[in-house]
């Protein structure tokens, strides 16, 4: 019995012992894994979803920023008007403002006059005993024009020719024509004219001067709307002449220090 009892008592010491020994382990095995295993799922849930939500992230960003590279800031916005107050001007200012009203209103009137003038001057013709003529000479430049009016149809002949062959040129045919026109005896007057020296814009002035002078002799009363016009008076600017020591009438050589 004792050695039984011996047995027993060994046995469950033993066990005793074991149930010791076995409860840490299973707590040093127990622990890691309550722990390791909220890591393990932790890793596998965030893991995957991480690179498919963060690259569209920033790659849409960069389309939005290029998109409002593109779009002009205010574009769609409509302007608004803004009524300035106008500074107050100056004495000096008024003064000058209200001469160049009046400047203006005088050209104005200048040029309704000479328009009226033109009407008082196409007025008719003064009659011409036949075989009259008028004699008067023209000067332009270094361009003399002996002119003779004659009653006719409104021919004119330059040194033998006519005026279309003489002066190709409109402009110097206008020229030539103006004291008729203004006058109104245009096609009521032949004209003969024998012009020499100058170029062809001197002959054409000298030829205007000469007919202005004879359409005098005819009607004493043109006198005043030829000389408002200028064409009675003698245009006596001519080119300088050339000066010793220099190439023209102001024009130097060039000076060389050595």
């Amino acid at each position: 019995m004792d050695d039984e009892q011996k047995k027993d008592e060994t046995t469950e010491d033993q066990e005793s012992q074991a149930e010791v020994n076995e409860e840490p382990v299973a707590e040093e095995v127990t622990a890691p894994e309550a722990d390791q295993e909220p890591v393990v799922e932790e890793q596998t849930e965030e893991a995957p979803p991480e690179p498919e939500a963060e690259k569209p992230k920033a790659e849409q960003p960069k389309a939005e920023e290029k998109k409002k590279k593109d779009v002009i800031p205010g574009a769609d916005l409509e302007p608004i008007l803004v009524e300035m107050d106008k500074p107050e001007l100056s004495a000096e200012e008024k003064a000058r403002l209200e001469a160049e009203e009046e400047e203006k209103a005088r050209r104005e009137a200048a040029l309704a006059a000479t328009e009226e003038d033109d009407t008082a001057a196409s007025r008719a013709p003064a009659k011409m005993e036949k075989g009259a003529r008028f004699l008067a000479t023209g000067k332009r430049k270094s361009a003399i024009a002996r002119v003779t009016l004659l009653p006719g149809k409104g021919e004119i002949t330059i040194n033998k020719r006519s005026i279309e062959e003489f002066f190709p040129r409109p402009l110097h045919q206008t020229m030539a024509k103006q004291p008729l026109a203004v006058s109104g005896y245009e096609g009521n007057v032949d004209v003969r004219v024998r012009v020499h020296g100058g170029g062809i814009s001197g002959q054409a002035g000298a030829v205007r001067h000469g007919i202005a002078k004879a359409l005098t002799e005819i009607d004493s009363e043109l006198r005043g709307d030829l000389k408002r016009r200028g064409f009675l008076t003698r245009d006596a600017r001519v080119k300088e002449r050339r000066k010793a020591g220099l190439k023209k009438a102001r024009k130097r050589p060039q000076f060389s220090k050595r």
